[in-house]
């Protein structure tokens, strides 16, 4: 079982971004209660964002009512809060001023329900060196406010960088059958060499490995201007998740679950560091899917991966104006 700060987090995380960054959220009582259920199921360790949502409901203030309303869950779970962006330009900001006044702010509307575990700068500043932003966080670390550092969003030079300038808990990167990425491009490697867990987010592929969206129902909102989510890039990568659909009936369990265990299955891998997806969810229901294990033999293994390894995947993971891989 892998291990976060000395503790055992499951075989599974959980994504908070959804309950509080779409178009349409869920109420606050519905969100506490994917929560606990997140937690029940053994997700226990999770991701938040400072700005995943407005300044008046966001990650922190509905951590907050959770923690409030049970507060003996508090140090059953470990949450990683992604923050230093600048709230006004949106921009990353890896000054020290800004790290403080980051980590402050998260601080500050968790109140003395629960510890911050885990900081993250959501991107890297390019402006800043990454000891400068973890000399910051390193006063809170000393304050006993703060338990570690991670990085997010990162490419092999940074993440270098990162375990030079600070021990990292954990390494939060994409990570689905869409989104192999970190198995070729040595982010992998570096973590195994230096033993830092991956948190790998969007496990489903933003869903579309769910096998929910099709042709007829394709993605709308925001998240539908991902170029992988668009026109001929859409139509091209639902032959996987044809494929995907058509493995998982085989095997007896959905697609989502199936996704989620050919990310969790990477652990196993050699040369890999543990693994650990972490889907979101915004429904009890959706929550028990996603934390079923689902084990997957070596004929198995070697039968997807061979199907992913064959697969080029149409399009960015993300549009223009999100910077990615920092």
């Amino acid at each position: 079982m892998v291990q976060i700060l000395g503790k055992e987090v499951g075989a599974t995380g959980f994504g908070l971004m959804g309950l509080t960054w779409r178009e349409q959220v869920p109420s606050l009582d519905e969100a506490i209660a994917t929560m606990k259920a997140a937690l029940e199921n053994g997700m226990l360790l999770w991701s938040a964002g400072e700005f995943y949502g407005t300044p008046e409901y966001n990650s922190m203030t509905i951590l907050k009512a959770y923690f409030t309303k049970y507060p003996e869950d508090a140090d059953r779970v470990v949450i990683a809060v992604k923050g230093g962006i600048d709230p006004v330009t949106h921009k990353e900001d890896g000054s020290a001023e800004g790290t403080r006044r980051s980590i402050q702010n998260i601080l500050g509307q968790l109140g003395a329900t629960k510890k911050l575990d885990i900081w993250i700068p959501a991107r890297r500043d390019p402006k800043v060196p990454l000891a400068e932003t973890f000399a910051a966080a390193q006063e809170f670390i000393d304050a006993g406010q703060l338990g570690a550092v991670a990085l997010s969003e990162v490419n092999a030079g940074t993440l270098r960088e990162g375990v030079e300038a600070a021990k990292l808990a954990l390494c939060e990167v994409e990570l689905s059958m869409f989104s192999p990425d970190i198995l070729r491009n040595g982010v992998a490697k570096i973590c195994a060499e230096n033993n830092v867990p991956v948190m790998a987010y969007s496990p489903v592929g933003r869903g579309l490995l769910t096998g929910r969206f099709t042709e007829s129902n394709p993605f709308v909102g925001y998240i539908g201007t991902y170029p992988r989510l668009q026109g001929e890039n859409f139509k091209h990568n639902l032959k996987l998740v044809e494929q995907t659909k058509a493995f998982a009936e085989k095997k007896g369990c959905t697609p989502a679950q199936l996704a989620i265990a050919w990310v969790r299955a990477q652990s196993e891998r050699a040369g890999n560091p543990p693994i650990i997806p972490i889907p979101g969810s915004t429904t009890v229901p959706r929550v028990e899917e996603n934390a079923r294990v689902i084990d997957l033999s070596e004929e198995e293994m070697e039968e997807l991966t061979t199907l992913v390894d064959g697969f080029q995947t149409a399009g960015e993971r993300y549009p223009d104006s999100v910077r990615s891989n920092t």
